[in-house]
C-alpha cells in the first residue's frame, strides 16, 4: 500500500514538473515575442536619431577642352552634360566598372549661337539662342545611356526642337548677358543690355501669348516662373511683379542683397546679404494674393556666401554650397544645419538623386553619398510650430502625401497627439459618470439578487467588438449628430442635473408612499431620463438657439473646417460607450470588495448609508477606482476602429470639440500600409507607435500598481 502511494506521488510530481516546464516555456515564449516586437518597433524608429553623414563616393574630371554644366543620376547610367570649346555639347556617362567618364552623344551647334542648360520639374533642357535671337529648347530625358560603343545615340534620350520662339532682335543684338528659366507653363527669358533689362514671358502651351517687361539696368532680376512673378532688387527694396507687369509686393530689406536663388516650384526663396545671413522667404496666400514673407535665417561665417542651393525631391533635406567650399545639409522646414562637408572644389551646381549628391564645378564632378538621410528630421520639425509654404502663420501640420516632387513634408506629431488625448479625455468625461454611477448602485445600494442580474449584463457589453460600435456610430450617430448636435450637447449637460433631481425627489416619494420595492428606482430613473431627452430635443434646444440668435446647428459650426457629424463630441460618445463596461466592472469590484466589517462599524457609529459610502466605501475603494479609470483611459488612447470610422481623420491642431481629429492609432492604420519601407515617413510612423506603446505601458503599469495596493489594503486593513 505504501509503495503504491509513493508511486502515485512520484507520478504526480513528474506530471507537475512537466506542466511547470511547459507553462514556463510558453510564458517565456510570450515574453520573448513581446521583447522582439518592442525591439522591432524601436529599431525601426532609431534611424531618426542618427546624424546624417557625408561619404565621398566618386569624382571624375571633365573631358578634355570641356566643362560640366549639368548632371543627372550618373551612377545609374543617366547622362552628364558637358559643354566644349568647339561649339558642341556632349552627353556622357560614367562606366561603373572603371569609373571613367565616357562620351555617348555629341550635339553640334552653330558657333555663333549661345548655349545653356536649365533644369525644370526634374528634367534638364538644352537652351540654344541663335545670333538672330531664335530660342530653341530641347529636353534631355532621364533615360539610361548605351554602353556598347563610345559614341552612340540612345534612343529617346534627346528630344530636339521641343519648343522654340524668337526674342526681339533689337534687344538681343545689344545683349551683355542672358538667362532662361522654365516652368510647366512659362518660359522666361531675361536679357541684360547696357541700358536696361528685358524680361520676356512666353506661354509654353500658347507661344503667341507673350508679355514683355523692361527694368532699369541697375536692378537685379530674379524670375520665378512657377509662381508667375519677377523679383527686382534696387536700393534695398524687393519688388515683386506679376506676369502682366503689375506690382504685387514691395518690401524693404536692411542689408544689401548679394545672392539669391529659388528652390524648385519657386515656393521658397533664399536671399543672402553681404554679412553672410541667408534668409528663407516662403510664398503664402493672403486673401488671394500670393505674397512672400521671411521665415528663418541661416548664419554663415563672416565673408562667406552661398554659391548654390538645392532641395531633395522627396525629403525635407536641403544642400547649400558656399564660397568657402563647404557643403551644408539643412532641414528645409526648420532651417537647422545638421551636418557639413568640405568639398574638393568650389561647387557651382547641385543635383539630388535618392541619397546621392552630384556636386558640379567647371572641371570636376564629385559624387557624395548621404547616410542616414532620415536623420534630417529634427525634434523641432516634429513638435514645434513651423512656417510651411503656403501657410499664413506658423502651424503644426501632419500631411505626408503630395502630388509631386519638391513638396515640403509636414511631419508634426502634435495634431496626432492632440487628437488622441482629446478623444480619450472627452470619452472619460462621458464614461466616468455612467460607469461610476452604475458601479455605486450595484456595488452598494442594490440588493444581491438585483446585482446578480445587472452586473453580468453590463459586463457583457464589453464583449461587443469596437468595430461594431464604430459602425453604429458612423452610420447612425454621425448623421444624427449633424442635425441635433446642440440637442446632444444639452442632453449630456442635463443628465447630471436630472440625476441630482431624482436623488432629491426619491426620498420624498418614499416617505409619502411608505412603499418602495427594490429596483423601482431604476424604472423611475429611466422615466426621468426619457423625459430629460424629450425636454432637450424640444424646449431646451429652442431656448438655446433663440439665446444664440441662430436658426440651425450649421450656423453655429460655420467656422469649423470639419464635417458636422465628424467631430470630437460624436467620437467621445461612441468611445465613452466602448470603455464604460471595463471601467464599470473594475470600479464595481473595488466598491463591492470593501469589507463588511468597515461598513458595519460605520453604521454602529450612527453614520447613514450615504455617509458610509462617502467616508468609508469610496475612500477604501479609491485606488481601485483610479486604476479602473486609468485602464479605461489607456483603452481609449489605444482604440483604433472607433476613431478610424467616426472621426473623419482630419489631423488638426485644435482642442475644439466641434473639430475633427486623427488619433495616433488611426494614423498608423491609414498610412503604414502605404509607406515605403525604410523611408522617413515609415520611420516616423514607427516612432508614433513607440510613443503609443510607451504611453499605454505607463498608464497600465500605474493602474496595476494601484490595484495591487487595493488588494494589500483589503487584505491587511
Amino acid at each position: 500500500m505504501s509503495s503504491t502511494i509513493k508511486e502515485t506521488t512520484k507520478k504526480r510530481m513528474r506530471r507537475d514538473i512537466r506542466l511547470r516546464i511547459a507553462v514556463t516555456t510558453f510564458g517565456g515564449l510570450v515574453l520573448l515575442t513581446m521583447v522582439i516586437l518592442i525591439a522591432h518597433l524601436i529599431s525601426q524608429a532609431v534611424p531618426l536619431t542618427y546624424t546624417p553623414q557625408f561619404a565621398f563616393q566618386h569624382s571624375v574630371n571633365a573631358l578634355p577642352e570641356s566643362r560640366f554644366v549639368a548632371s543627372a543620376d550618373a551612377l545609374e547610367r543617366q547622362p552628364v552634360i558637358l559643354q566644349t570649346s568647339s561649339c558642341s555639347t556632349w552627353l556622357a556617362y560614367l562606366q561603373k566598372d572603371t569609373g571613367v567618364l565616357s562620351p555617348d552623344r555629341q550635339i553640334t551647334r552653330p558657333c555663333d549661337s549661345q548655349f545653356a542648360v536649365v533644369e525644370s520639374a526634374g528634367e534638364h533642357h538644352l537652351i540654344t539662342v541663335s545670333l538672330s535671337g531664335i530660342v530653341r529648347v530641347s529636353g534631355v530625358r532621364g533615360l539610361q545611356l548605351q554602353a556598347n560603343t563610345a559614341v552612340q545615340a540612345s534612343a529617346g534620350a534627346l528630344s530636339l526642337n521641343e519648343f522654340s520662339f524668337a526674342l526681339p532682335q533689337n534687344i538681343w543684338q545689344h545683349q551683355k548677358d542672358w538667362q532662361i528659366e522654365l516652368s510647366p507653363q512659362w518660359l522666361v527669358a531675361t536679357v541684360y543690355t547696357k541700358n536696361k533689362v528685358l524680361v520676356y514671358w512666353v506661354n509654353r502651351q500658347q507661344p503667341t501669348r507673350t508679355y514683355t517687361h523692361i527694368y532699369s539696368a541697375k536692378a537685379k532680376i530674379l524670375t520665378l516662373p512657377d509662381t508667375g512673378q519677377t523679383l527686382a532688387y534696387r536700393d534695398k527694396q524687393l519688388l515683386f511683379f506679376g506676369v502682366k507687369g503689375d506690382l504685387i509686393q514691395r518690401l524693404e530689406v536692411n542689408n544689401p542683397v548679394s545672392w539669391w536663388q529659388a528652390l524648385p516650384k519657386s515656393r521658397s526663396l533664399f536671399i543672402a546679404s553681404e554679412f553672410g545671413e541667408v534668409t528663407r522667404w516662403v510664398l503664402k496666400n493672403d486673401a488671394g494674393n500670393m505674397l512672400y514673407e521671411p521665415t528663418y535665417t541661416v548664419d554663415l561665417a563672416q565673408g562667406e556666401q552661398p554659391t548654390t542651393i538645392m532641395a531633395h525631391p522627396s525629403e525635407n533635406a536641403m544642400a547649400m554650397a558656399t564660397s568657402s567650399e563647404r557643403l551644408l545639409l539643412l532641414n528645409r522646414v526648420s532651417g537647422e544645419v545638421v551636418q557639413e562637408y568640405q568639398t574638393r572644389e568650389l561647387v557651382s551646381s547641385i543635383s539630388w538623386y535618392a541619397d546621392r549628391l552630384y556636386l558640379l564645378s567647371a572641371g570636376q564632378l564629385e559624387v557624395v553619398k548621404v547616410h542616414f538621410l532620415s536623420g534630417i528630421t529634427t525634434w523641432s520639425s516634429l513638435f514645434e510650430p513651423q512656417i510651411y509654404e503656403g501657410y499664413r502663420t506658423a502651424n503644426q501640420v501632419w500631411q505626408t502625401s503630395s502630388g509631386s516632387d519638391f513638396q515640403e513634408q509636414k511631419y508634426s506629431l502634435v495634431p496626432l497627439l492632440i487628437g488622441s488625448l482629446k478623444a480619450s479625455l472627452l470619452a472619460l468625461m462621458v464614461a466616468i459618470p455612467l460607469s461610476f454611477g452604475a458601479a455605486v448602485y450595484t456595488g452598494f445600494f442594490a440588493s444581491q439578487q438585483l446585482r446578480n442580474w445587472i452586473k453580468p449584463g453590463l459586463e457583457m457589453l464589453e464583449a461587443i467588438p469596437s468595430v461594431l460600435i464604430g459602425f453604429i456610430a458612423a452610420i447612425w450617430l454621425a448623421p444624427l449628430a449633424a442635425n441635433i448636435l446642440i440637442t446632444l450637447a444639452l442632453f449630456l449637460i442635463l443628465i447630471p442635473l436630472a440625476m441630482a433631481l431624482i436623488a432629491w425627489i426619491t426620498p420624498v416619494i418614499v416617505e409619502k408612499t411608505g412603499r418602495w420595492r427594490p429596483g423601482t428606482e431604476l424604472l423611475f430613473a429611466l422615466v426621468c431620463l426619457l423625459a430629460t431627452g424629450y425636454f432637450a430635443m424640444t424646449t431646451a434646444t429652442d431656448w438655446v438657439l433663440a439665446w444664440l440668435d441662430i436658426s440651425y446647428t450649421s450656423e453655429l459650426l460655420s467656422d469649423t473646417d470639419s464635417p458636422i457629424g465628424k467631430n470630437t463630441v460624436v467620437v467621445a460618445l461612441a468611445l465613452g460607450v466602448a470603455i464604460s463596461p471595463g471601467i464599470y466592472s473594475l470600479t464595481e469590484d473595488a466598491i463591492a470588495g470593501v469589507p463588511d466589517e468597515l461598513k458595519n462599524a460605520s453604521y454602529a457609529l450612527g453614520a447613514t448609508r450615504l455617509q458610509t459610502l462617502q467616508k468609508v466605501v469610496i475612500q477604501v475603494a479609491t485606488p481601485g477606482i483610479l486604476a479602473a479609470i486609468m485602464l479605461g483611459f489607456g483603452r481609449a488612447f489605444g482604440e483604433t476602429m472607433i476613431v478610424l470610422m467616426v472621426t473623419g481623420n482630419t489631423p488638426v491642431s485644435s482642442w475644439s470639440l466641434f473639430e475633427g481629429l486623427r488619433a495616433l492609432t488611426a494614423n498608423l492604420a491609414i498610412e503604414l500600409p502605404e509607406a515605403d519601407v525604410g523611408s522617413t515617413h515609415y520611420q516616423i510612423l514607427f516612432l508614433t507607435a513607440c510613443i503609443l506603446f510607451l504611453f499605454t505601458f505607463v498608464i497600465n503599469t500605474v493602474a496595476e500598481l494601484l490595484r495591487q495596493r487595493l488588494r494589500r489594503r483589503n487584505r491587511y486593513g
